[in-house]
């Protein structure tokens, strides 16, 4: 009988569909998968492409929303979610805290624009140079979280030249309102929810962009190698279908985060719907940023990114 353990080490060695072969498991009667507001899994969910692929074989579908990556990802690490989709800091701040919780299984890109570090119109603040000294509101683990520290260190300051507050979305947005914070890093549909009297300082366009991360469960993609596969299908039949189908892709986006339907479009218009597997260039994206937050002294080391996107 294989251990747990060596179930695990197989995995990371890019060996796990030889290996399981001769282990005997039941497939998941069931798959739970964890969401935001915005992104390609609320399209799979609206659209059904998921039900229909997994229905006909006796597997039910859960969907839960989350405010943001890391209480999804915190989720998942209880076992409570089996696959969910976060932006590039959100698994790195996980598997630093929460290691061997999951694994990567594909990515797409991200538009840039999406998040930003905004200040209210009539701040004097006019620059990410001009935060040094002042209060910032960030969700801690996030991908606006990633933006902040790459904003300011494009601009020649450190983590240590701005007061951090660490909210989620929910007291962000009247933290920023009432002033007690200078400025927001915040992502869409929020960013946007903020109103129009607002200055963009930055956005991920000024740091690189942004990835969308699929991951999963550990221990679900190790019972469960054949039921990911079909996830992975319905997410290509999903983006196949968004790439040619824009204007009611911005139609249900506008619907699920409150956006208006004109802003959305825009965004979407600039989004490549592909799903994308592991690669060595992915993993060392991610190794640069993890990188980056080590050498500000938010984590302690950067955590084996390879060991965490097996071949799948």
């Amino acid at each position: 009988m294989i251990s747990r353990r060596r179930l695990g080490a197989l995995a990371l060695s890019g060996s796990l569909v030889s290996s399981l072969g001769s282990v005997a498991r039941a497939q998941a009667s069931s798959v739970r998968i964890g969401y935001q507001k915005y992104g390609t899994l609320v399209l799979m969910k609206e659209k059904g492409f998921l039900e229909r692929i997994l229905t006909p074989k006796g597997i039910s579908v859960h969907w839960a929303q989350f405010p943001a990556g890391p209480p999804m990802l915190q989720a998942m690490a209880s076992g409570a979610v089996d696959i969910g989709q976060t932006g590039d800091l959100p698994p790195i701040f996980a598997q630093a805290t929460m290691p061997d919780s999951f694994v990567y299984f594909g990515h797409e890109t991200r538009n840039g624009s999406s998040e930003a570090i905004i200040v209210p119109e009539n701040s004097p603040i006019r620059s990410v140079r001009e935060l040094k000294g002042k209060r910032v509101a960030v969700t801690h683990g996030s991908d606006a979280h990633w933006l902040l520290l790459g904003a300011l260190l494009r601009n020649g300051l450190t983590w240590q030249d701005i007061a951090v507050s660490y909210l989620l979305p929910a007291a962000g947005r009247p933290a920023f309102e009432a002033g007690t914070v200078d400025a927001w890093a915040i992502w869409n549909p929020y960013l946007t929810g903020a109103g129009q009297n607002v200055r963009v300082l930055a956005t991920g366009e000024d740091v690189g962009g942004g990835t969308e991360f699929y991951l999963a469960r550990r221990e679900f993609v190790t019972e469960n190698r054949d039921l990911l596969h079909l996830v992975i299908s319905a997410i290509e039949q999903c983006d196949q279908w968004a790439s040619g189908n824009k204007a009611e892709v911005a139609a249900i986006l506008a619907r699920s985060t409150g956006l208006d339907i004109t802003v959305v479009t825009a965004s979407v218009a600039r989004i490549d719907y592909a799903f994308h597997n592991n690669s060595p260039s992915m993993v060392q994206s991610q190794k640069r940023i993890a990188q980056a937050v080590v050498d500000a002294g938010l984590l302690p080391s950067v955590p084996d990114i390879a060991q965490a996107a097996p071949t799948i």
